[in-house]
């Protein structure tokens, strides 16, 4: 099932309200608003096939879905929240199935053009290694 193209609104206020944009200068979020597309998946539609080219840049503007490897649901993802981008950045297949637990509505950059994006936006890329470091934190189990 493909995903359903929304009309492109206005998004500037809902980016200005995401921590990943929340640094930016009003005319950069208005800039941006015209960088991505919009998407909205239905509840159980997968939005990311672990193991399978062809996948983008998401921001979850609505809903949550939940992060499945190998059949066993790993996470939930929520508005704010991103991903899509470390199988970008690293060139290899996602490690992870994305699948909507609700209808979910999400901004996306396409897989080509996330590299561009990010030398354009330095902030928006700090941003996003916080967020990365925070999940590799909370995903090591330290032992003594």
């Amino acid at each position: 099932m493909r995903p359903v193209e929304a009309r492109t609104d206005n998004f500037v206020e809902t980016l200005a309200r995401l921590s990943l944009f929340a640094d930016l200068p009003h005319p950069q979020v208005e800039a941006l608003a015209h960088t991505f597309t919009e998407e909205v998946f239905g509840e159980g539609q997968r939005v990311i096939r672990q193991d399978m080219a062809g996948s983008g840049f998401y921001v979850i503007l609505d809903g949550e879905a939940a992060v499945v490897i190998d059949g066993d649901e790993r996470a939930r993802i929520t508005r704010g929240d991103f991903f899509g981008e470390v199988s970008i950045l690293t060139d290899e297949l996602p490690t992870a199935d994305v699948i909507a637990t609700t209808m979910l509505r999400c901004l996306t950059i396409p897989n080509n053009e996330l590299k561009a994006f990010l030398l354009k936006q330095p902030t928006v890329m700090y941003r996003m290694l916080q967020a990365q470091a925070r999940r590799l934190r909370a995903a090591n189990v330290w032992r003594s």
